[in-house]
C-alpha cells in the first residue's frame, strides 16, 4: 500500500484481502475471542501509509474489515485523530449473515450456487451441513457490490473499510463515484468490474503466477509492484504499474489474469454482470495494456453467499518409495492399510479415503531424489476416533512394509485436525440489510449510518453458454507437424470457483525483446499476422471438450461436467470443469485444492503441433518424445 502511494500519482488505493478460506478461519477465531475479526495486513498497510494518504489526498477502499469492519474502522479513526489528520473514515455493514444462517434446519438451506445448472452433480457430502448433525455454521458472508462504497464516497469518506464486498467492488465503487455514473450505466460498470478483476490479485497482473515466466530473467519475477487500473469514463481501462520497482504488464499477463477464476463468458457482481465475448486487449506502450469490448447488463436478483461449517476431521499421511517396483510398493501399502482398517471395523466409515500417488520415478535415475515419489493418504471423517484408527496402523505396521520404505514426515499430520468445509450458496439481494457508517470524533458520538438499497433492476440469468468452435479448420491445412507440448505455443491460467475449476488457454502475443517473437502482436491499425490467426484457428479446432477429457486422463470422472466458450479477440478457449475440486477450498481432497496448477499440468499434454508455429523458438526444448526443434 505504501509503495502505491509513494511511487507515483494515484487517486484511489483499493485492496482485496479476503478469500473464502481465510474469512472462515478468522471467523471461528473471532467468535472465540482469539482474533480481532479484521485482517492484520490491512491495518499494517494503512498504518504505514496514513501520512501519505492525507498529504496526497488518496482515498482507500478495502475489504480487510472481514468480520469486524467497524472494529478496524474505529482503529483507523483513532489513528487519524491522534495524528490530527483531515481524513474521514467509514465502514460498510450487511454482508455478515451468520445470524440468519444459524438455524437452517428451521429456515431451510439457501440454494446451492450451481442449483440452476441441471448438468452439475454435487459432491457426495455437499449437503452435510443440512442433512447431518453436529455441523455448526461458523461463517456466512454475502458478496456485496459497490453501492455502499459509492454512498460513503459521496458523503466525503476518505477511507472505507468493508467486510465481504466482492473482490472487484472497491474498484467499481471508486470508478462509479469518480465518473458520476448512474446505477444503470451497465457497460461502464461492467468495464470497471473487469478492471477490478484484473488488479485484485496483487502481483498477478504484473508477472506473478504468469504461465510464460520462463521467458524472463528470474530476478524480474519477485519483489513485484502491484498493478494499477486507469478507468476511463466509458468503462474501458488501461492496466499499468509504477515505473519504479519490478514487474511488467503485457498483453499476456493481462490475459492470464483476465482468464483467472471465471465462470464462463459472464462475470457476475451484485451491481452488474459483465459479458466478455467481445473482450479485447492491446499493448499501448511499455507496461500499458488497454482492455475494452466488455458489455454490461443488469445483475441477477441474487448474490453469492459463502457458508462455512465445522465439517469434521482431516488426516494426512505421506510415505516415500524409491526406484524399482514403485507401483507395486504402493499397491502393497494400500492393500495393507485397507486390511488394517477393515479389521478395525472402520474402513467404510470415512467420508473420504484416498491413496494418491504423487510423481513418477525418473528412469535410469541421476540421484535417489530423482527416483523418489510419494503416496499421500488423505482422510476425512466426522468422528476423530476414525482418524485415530488410521493413525494407529502406522505403529502396528511399522515393521511390515515394502522394501526401502521411508518417510520424512513425523506424522503430526496424521493426527485428526478439525477442518471447515464450504457450501457456496445464492441469496436474494432484496433481503440484505446493508449500510455505510461515517465515524466522527470522539468514537461513538455523532456517527451517521445510512441504509442502502438493492440495485433498481435485476435480470434473470440465462443458461450458461457452452459450445464447440464454429467452422473448425482441417488440421492438414496447417502443414507438417511435430510432437510437442501444448505449452510450447499456448499459455494458460486456472483457478477455482468452489468445487469447480476454470482453465483458460490462449495464444501468446509477445515475448521479451531479447527473444524472437512467436507471433506479431495485434493493434488497432494492424490486423493479426497470418501466423497468429492460423494458430488461433488451430487452437480452437483441436481444443474441444472431448480433448480436454482426454488430456485429464485418469483424473477425469463421469461425474464432472464441462462447459466451453471462446474469446476470439484475445484468442482464448475457456473451460469450466464442474465438480473436479469436490466441495472445494478447505474441504477438497485434491493436492491442488484451488486448481492453481491445473493449467500448467494440461499444458504439458503432447499434441501434433504444426512446425510453423514452433519456428523461432530455438534454444528451448520442444517437448515431444525427446525430440528437439
Amino acid at each position: 500500500m505504501r509503495y502505491q502511494a509513494e511511487l507515483g500519482d494515484v487517486d484511489f488505493i483499493t485492496g482485496d484481502y479476503l478469500a473464502e478460506v481465510n474469512i472462515a478461519e478468522n471467523a471461528q477465531a473471532h467468535a472465540q475471542g482469539a482474533h480481532p475479526g479484521w485482517e492484520q495486513t490491512a491495518w499494517d498497510g494503512i498504518e504505514q501509509t496514513i501520512n501519505l494518504l492525507a498529504e496526497k489526498r488518496i482515498k482507500v477502499i478495502v475489504n480487510g474489515g472481514a468480520h469486524n469492519p467497524k472494529g478496524l474502522a474505529e482503529k483507523v479513526h483513532q489513528l487519524v485523530t491522534e495524528k490530527n489528520l483531515n481524513v474521514k473514515v467509514a465502514y460498510v455493514l450487511g454482508d455478515n449473515l451468520i445470524s440468519e444462517m444459524k438455524n437452517i434446519r428451521k429456515n431451510g438451506l439457501p440454494p446451492h450456487f450451481d442449483s440452476d445448472n441441471s448438468e452439475v452433480q454435487y459432491d457426495t457430502h455437499t449437503l452435510d451441513l443440512f442433512e447431518k448433525e453436529n455441523k455448526p455454521i461458523v461463517s456466512a458472508n454475502a458478496y456485496l457490490g459497490a453501492r455502499e462504497i459509492v454512498k460513503g464516497l459521496e458523503q466525503g469518506a476518505d477511507i472505507i473499510i468493508a467486510g465481504r464486498v466482492a473482490d472487484a467492488s472497491p474498484v467499481i465503487g471508486a470508478a462509479w463515484f469518480w465518473h458520476s455514473w448512474s446505477d444503470t450505466d451497465y457497460d461502464e460498470l461492467a468495464g470497471a468490474l473487469i478492471a477490478g478483476h484484473l488488479i485484485e490479485c496483487s502481483g498477478y497482473v504484473t508477472g506473478s503466477n504468469f504461465a510464460g515466466f520462463y521467458e524472463y530473467p528470474y530476478e524480474d519475477l519477485y519483489d513485484l509492484i502491484f498493478g494499477i487500473a486507469e478507468v476511463e469514463k466509458d468503462g474501458t481501462c488501461l492496466i499499468t504499474k509504477h515505473d519504479a520497482k519490478k514487474g511488467f504488464v503485457t498483453e499476456d499477463t493481462v490475459k492470464c489474469q483476465l482468464l483467472y477464476e471465471l465462470q464462463g463468458n459472464i462475470y457476475l457482481n451484485s451491481d452488474v454482470k459483465a459479458i466478455l465475448d467481445g473482450v479485447q486487449a492491446r499493448q499501448e506502450g511499455k507496461n500499458r495494456v488497454r482492455v475494452w469490448g466488455i458489455k454490461g447488463a443488469p445483475p441477477p436478483a441474487t448474490t453469492k453467499l459463502a457458508i462455512f461449517y465445522q465439517a469434521g476431521y482431516q488426516s494426512e499421511l505421506v510415505v516415500n518409495a524409491t526406484g524399482y517396483a514403485t507401483s507395486e510398493k504402493f499397491d502393497l501399502y494400500e492393500q495393507m492399510i485397507k486390511f488394517g482398517l477393515q479389521r478395525l471395523g472402520i474402513l467404510s466409515k470415512f467420508d473420504i479415503l484416498e491413496f494418491q500417488r504423487i510423481g513418477i520415478p525418473e528412469p535410469n535415475p541421476s540421484s535417489q531424489l530423482a527416483s523418489t515419489s510419494y503416496l499421500r493418504i488423505f482422510a476425512e471423517t466426522s468422528d476423530p476416533a476414525i482418524n485415530m484408527g488410521l493413525m494407529s496402523l502406522l505403529g502396528e505396521f511399522a515393521m511390515q512394509h515394502y522394501s526401502g520404505f521411508h518417510s520424512t514426515s513425523d506424522h503430526r499430520t496424521a493426527l485428526p485436525r478439525p477442518y471447515l468445509s464450504y457450501y457456496p450458496a445464492i441469496y436474494p439481494q432484496s433481503l440484505l440489510k446493508t449500510s455505510i457508517t461515517m465515524l466522527s470524533s470522539p468514537i461513538g458520538t455523532h456517527t451517521t449510518s445510512t441504509p442502502t438499497t438493492p440495485p433498481p433492476k435485476f435480470e434473470a440469468l440465462s443458461p450458461r453458454a457452452s459450445y464447440e468452435t464454429s467452422s473448425p479448420v482441417a488440421i492438414s491445412t496447417f502443414g507438417p507437424t511435430i510432437k510437442a507440448r501444448l505449452g510450447d505455443i499456448v499459455l494458460a491460467r486456472s483457478g477455482d470457483k468452489g468445487g469447480n475449476a476454470n482453465i483458460g488457454f490462449f495464444i501468446p502475443t509477445q515475448l521479451p525483446s531479447s527473444y524472437k517473437p512467436l507471433f506479431t502482436s495485434t493493434s488497432a491499425s494492424q490486423p493479426p499476422s497470418p501466423l497468429y490467426a492460423q494458430s488461433w484457428d488451430w487452437l480452437r479446432t483441436v481444443l474441444t471438450c472431448a480433448k480436454l477429457k482426454e488430456m485429464m486422463g485418469t483424473s477425469w470422472s463421469s461425474t464432472f461436467h464441462i462447459e466451453r466458450v471462446e474469446f476470439p479477440h484475445i484468442m482464448a478457449v475457456h473451460f469450466v470443469v464442474y465438480g473436479v475440486l469436490g466441495r472445494g477450498v478447505s474441504g477438497s481432497s485434491r493436492l491442488d485444492a484451488f486448481a492453481k496448477g491445473m493449467g500448467d499440468w494440461l499444458r504439458d499434454a503432447v499434441f501434433d503441433v504444426p512446425v510453423r508455429f514452433l519456428e523461432g523458438r530455438q534454444g528451448r526444448e520442444i517437448g515431444g518424445e525427446g525430440s528437439k526443434l
